[in-house]
């Protein structure tokens, strides 16, 4: 016991400790993600394929398959200094409450004001198009972190931000849309009458909730039609995972001061940027044979890209305008239940995430919803953080993991992200609280139709 006392509950490190590299992982890929295509010739993307859509910095970031360690610019170091290093929590209340021999951390990232991970690469990506001299930048949000956390970084750096938001989210997270409007963005649900993909896909789906796919589309047809603009990403692209890897950089870090090794790693999975980040570091560790870990992509039931998606080139978007990604997909066309993890309702995952998976090198689960929030509350309990919906995923997983372990006796190290709060998710908690909540989880006969939809690509 008295080894334990070495390890304070919060283990945070110094400023000068912040990563001043982002860590590629694709670099020490064997078998790298397959190229983006042109969805009108179904080529591999190049880069004057992806200038109308992407800044052109970071489509050098997108395409780089090779370069492990890219240097983080001083403007963006100097703004990640006002909310990082994050800390990495030993969660001994929760160890306690579970009675369980297993040690759990966690790596917050909840503590700046968009309420998440997602203004690790808003920064980056409002700071190129800055650099470009854009006017301004386009966006889709699901919960409303990723759009919270663009119009942070575009008031920072004086560009405009219009953000099209899932209409489900819209409509359940009044506040979060504010929030985005306060910093000067505007705010549309989606799909919207705005946009011809949006009419388009209104008339298709009468009366429908919305989804990222959606969104995606509209946003890119926006920033595709008016000039001094250009559209970006919270998730999914390669760019993304780079700028998230301070999360799992960080965390590595942390854990080294103290001689940790955690034996499993676990992660909300939507379209994959938090999860990369988390996970990057140690899984080249991996790909390079130095460590082993056991790593955990923990997904919606109602929206299960990696367990009982399909691993096929599919449009990122559902207006089908979007490049084509070879990645685990539930086909673009799939509009998931109007579920309160708002962030992980994307119908594909990361390309780099899905070859991972696809090779081996980490596995995937999926929970219901109920269970999800049962956990969270759990969690809010002990540990005296609300989480997120998302984030409460991974939660789930590693209580379930810390009660193997009381069963077993194993004292297992596990380490988990906690990608933010949930203090605009005020209406998914009351559902259940009030025992409302339901738990959808889609047919195979609806899977199918959407696999339908996929588009012909050669191998």
């Amino acid at each position: 016991m008295g080894e334990e006392k070495k390890i304070p509950y919060k283990i945070y490190l110094s400023e000068d400790e912040i990563p001043r590299q982002w860590y590629n992982v694709r670099a020490d890929m064997k078998n790298k993600p397959a190229p983006l295509l042109n969805p009108g010739t179904l080529k591999p993307m190049t880069f004057e394929d992806l200038r109308p859509v992407f800044c052109d910095e970071l489509i050098k970031q997108e395409l780089d398959d090779t370069t492990p360690y890219i240097d983080i610019p001083d403007e963006i170091m100097d703004f990640y200094k006002m909310y990082r290093p994050s800390p990495l929590v030993r969660a001994y209340f929760l160890e306690k409450a579970l009675g369980t021999p297993a040690k759990i951390y966690y790596k917050f990232e909840g503590n700046n004001t968009s309420g998440s991970h997602k203004l690790n690469s808003a920064i980056v990506q409002a700071y190129y198009a800055k650099k470009q001299g854009l006017k301004g930048v386009t966006t889709e949000t699901g919960a409303g972190q990723w759009g919270t956390a663009l119009s942070m970084a575009s008031a920072y750096f004086g560009i405009d931000c219009k953000v099209y938001m899932v209409k489900v989210s819209y409509e359940q997270k009044p506040f979060r849309r504010e929030v985005m409007r306060t910093y000067g963005a505007s705010v549309t649900p989606s799909p919207s009458m705005e946009t011809e993909i949006g009419r388009k896909i209104n008339a298709e789906h009468p009366g429908t909730t919305g989804s990222l796919g959606c969104a995606i589309s509209e946003a890119v047809e926006v920033a595709t039609h008016t000039e001094g603009y250009r559209y970006v990403l919270g998730s999914v692209l390669n760019q993304v995972l780079l700028h998230q890897t301070v999360i799992g950089l960080e965390a590595k870090a942390a854990l080294d001061k103290y001689g940790i090794k955690p034996d499993m790693i676990i992660g909300c999975a939507g379209g994959g940027s938090n999860l990369g980040g988390l996970i990057s570091p140690f899984m080249g560790e991996k790909l390079r044979g130095e460590a082993d870990y056991q790593i955990i992509a923990v997904e919606p039931a109602s929206c299960p890209s990696f367990t009982r998606g399909k691993y096929a080139y599919d449009f990122c978007d559902t207006g089908m305008v979007c490049p084509l990604a070879k990645m685990y997909t539930l086909g673009s066309n799939f509009i998931p239940s109007a579920n309160h993890a708002g962030g992980l309702r994307y119908h594909g995952m990361s390309p780099i995430l899905s070859q991972l998976y696809d090779d081996g090198f980490m596995e995937a689960r999926s929970v219901e919803q109920t269970s999800v929030f049962e956990a969270a509350q759990q969690f809010a309990r002990v540990e005296g953080i609300l989480p997120a919906p998302e984030s409460s995923h991974a939660i789930r997983v590693a209580i379930d993991e810390a009660l193997k372990c009381k069963e077993t006796g194993e004292e297992k190290t596990i380490l988990f992200g906690l990608t933010g709060t949930g203090y605009f998710d005020m209406v998914a908690y009351q559902k259940y609280n009030d025992g409302v909540m339901t738990d959808y989880i889609p047919t195979d006969a609806e899977l199918q139709k959407s696999f339908d939809t996929l588009p012909k690509v050669e191998a």
